[in-house]
């Protein structure tokens, strides 16, 4: 046989060997190890304000545990998509702008679904005498009085840089929150916000501030037709007032749309938070 039909053979037997090997093993079922930019606590925040359950995911900064120093802490709303979501992208910006490291507080329900705990549709919605079921008093108490003690009681979140950010009806309680508690947040973050309920609630005057607040609000230029124009009319009321409680930053994002833009919108609204503030590293 020559050298050549020898080498083919050996080939064609070894290509028959590899498709009759035993498949990869697969592992008995455990939990999945923790992503490192999700890295941090979860707990369970039994709400007697709310009379409901609220789970509250932690991702800590990098190195946490080997340092002293206190940390920004930012409480997310809709935190069982945005939480996955803004806490990498948060460890990202400290790699490429002036932004600090932080603790990133997702408040989350659990699930998408109203019959199985989220409340987003309430929880978000300025009250209204009209109508009872608006829960964001309620929640914003959650917040205050039970939510930021413990995280400030459990991790160096330093409470002089609490900030707020939330997307749609998300971004119409953080606004609904600058309104009526300025002094909360240090900062606060407004994605596309949606006024379908109460639109007049969130162009009403505003609780007195005791201390320099922030407000960053943005609306896609591709937003839903009729949450584009609430959004401007909001700019435009906001713009005119003197004093306001906070100072005010409002940005149209450029191809922007409802949902997706929430990065961008993240990262134009932290680094106008810290552009004033030493770096924490």
């Amino acid at each position: 046989m020559s050298i050549l039909k020898l080498a083919a053979v050996v080939l064609a037997g070894a290509l028959v060997a590899a498709c009759q090997t035993a498949p990869a093993r697969i592992a008995a079922a455990e939990p999945a190890p923790t992503l490192p930019a999700l890295r941090g606590d979860y707990f369970r925040l039994d709400s007697a304000i709310l009379g409901r359950p609220l789970h509250i995911h932690v991702a800590l900064p990098d190195g946490y545990e080997r340092e002293t120093t206190s940390y920004p802490a930012i409480y997310i709303t809709d935190g069982d998509s945005l939480f996955p979501l803004l806490a990498p992208t948060h460890l990202f910006l400290t790699y490429d702008e002036p932004v600090p490291p932080a603790i990133l507080v997702g408040i989350a329900y659990g699930s998408f679904d109203p019959a199985q705990g989220n409340r987003r549709d309430t929880d978000y919605v300025a009250p209204d005498p009209a109508a009872p079921t608006s829960a964001a008093a309620a929640y914003q108490r959650t917040l205050a009085e039970e939510l930021i003690p413990e995280i400030e009681r459990r991790y160096r979140a330093n409470p002089e840089r609490r900030i707020l950010i939330g997307q749609s009806l998300g971004a119409a309680f953080v606004i609904h929150s600058a309104l009526s508690d300025p002094d909360l947040f240090w900062g606060r973050i407004a994605s596309n916000p949606s006024f379908r309920v109460r639109r007049d609630a969130y162009f009403a005057p505003p609780s007195p501030a005791s201390r320099p607040t922030s407000l960053f609000v943005a609306s896609g230029e591709r937003d839903r037709p009729q949450l584009r124009a609430d959004a401007l009319a909001w700019f435009d009321h906001w713009n005119a007032q003197t004093p306001r409680p906070w100072e005010l930053k409002t940005v149209t994002i450029s191809n922007g749309t409802h949902a997706a833009s929430i990065g961008e919108v993240y990262r134009q609204g932290m680094t106008w938070l810290f552009r004033n503030e030493p770096p924490q590293r």
